[in-house]
Protein backbone atom coordinates (compact mmCIF):
# COMPACT_ATOMS: atom_id res chain seq x y z
CA UNK A 1 0.00 0.00 0.00
CA UNK A 2 3.07 2.46 0.40
CA UNK A 3 4.35 1.92 -2.85
CA UNK A 4 1.10 2.46 -4.40
CA UNK A 5 0.99 6.08 -2.54
CA UNK A 6 4.65 6.52 -3.36
CA UNK A 7 3.59 6.04 -6.65
CA UNK A 8 0.62 8.52 -6.54
CA UNK A 9 2.80 10.74 -5.17
CA UNK A 10 5.38 10.98 -7.92
CA UNK A 11 2.35 10.88 -10.38
CA UNK A 12 1.09 13.98 -8.66
CA UNK A 13 3.93 16.04 -8.05
CA UNK A 14 4.80 15.89 -11.80
CA UNK A 15 1.23 16.97 -13.04
CA UNK A 16 1.31 19.47 -10.18
CA UNK A 17 4.35 20.70 -11.20
CA UNK A 18 3.02 21.07 -15.15
CA UNK A 19 -0.49 22.83 -14.10
CA UNK A 20 2.01 25.51 -12.33
CA UNK A 21 3.89 26.21 -15.43
CA UNK A 22 0.82 26.24 -17.53
CA UNK A 23 -0.54 29.41 -15.69
CA UNK A 24 0.25 32.73 -17.31
CA UNK A 25 2.39 34.92 -15.41
CA UNK A 26 0.70 37.75 -13.38
CA UNK A 27 3.73 39.90 -13.24
CA UNK A 28 5.75 41.96 -10.43
CA UNK A 29 8.63 39.28 -10.41
CA UNK A 30 11.87 39.98 -11.78
CA UNK A 31 10.99 39.77 -15.30
CA UNK A 32 9.18 43.06 -14.75
CA UNK A 33 12.45 44.92 -13.81
CA UNK A 34 13.99 44.12 -17.05
CA UNK A 35 11.62 45.50 -19.26
CA UNK A 36 9.46 42.03 -19.35
CA UNK A 37 6.41 42.71 -18.12
CA UNK A 38 5.64 45.73 -20.64
CA UNK A 39 2.67 44.16 -22.08
CA UNK A 40 -0.57 44.59 -20.07
CA UNK A 41 -3.59 42.03 -19.66
CA UNK A 42 -6.38 44.16 -21.55
CA UNK A 43 -9.67 41.35 -20.22
CA UNK A 44 -9.91 39.87 -17.12
CA UNK A 45 -9.01 35.89 -16.44
CA UNK A 46 -10.84 33.90 -18.67
CA UNK A 47 -12.89 30.70 -18.25
CA UNK A 48 -10.01 28.24 -19.26
CA UNK A 49 -7.85 30.60 -16.96
CA UNK A 50 -10.12 30.37 -13.80
CA UNK A 51 -10.67 26.38 -14.35
CA UNK A 52 -6.67 26.36 -14.49
CA UNK A 53 -6.96 27.71 -11.22
CA UNK A 54 -9.24 25.10 -9.48
CA UNK A 55 -7.59 21.81 -11.11
CA UNK A 56 -4.56 23.32 -9.99
CA UNK A 57 -5.96 24.07 -6.00
CA UNK A 58 -7.44 20.41 -6.23
CA UNK A 59 -4.30 19.02 -7.48
CA UNK A 60 -2.38 20.70 -4.85
CA UNK A 61 -5.21 19.38 -1.98
CA UNK A 62 -4.56 15.84 -3.25
CA UNK A 63 -0.74 15.79 -2.68
CA UNK A 64 -0.73 17.53 0.67
CA UNK A 65 -2.82 14.59 1.80
CA UNK A 66 -0.85 12.07 -0.11
CA UNK A 67 1.80 13.08 2.03
CA UNK A 68 0.42 13.36 4.77
CA UNK A 69 -0.81 9.40 4.30
CA UNK A 70 2.62 8.88 3.19
CA UNK A 71 3.79 10.23 6.32
CA UNK A 72 1.40 8.66 8.79
CA UNK A 73 2.28 5.35 6.88
CA UNK A 74 5.70 5.17 7.31
CA UNK A 75 5.37 6.25 11.09
CA UNK A 76 3.85 3.18 11.57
Amino acid sequence: METAFQIALIVFSFLLGLLVLMHKGKGGGLSDMFGGGMQSSVGGSSVAERNLDRITVVVGLIWASIVVVLGLLMKS
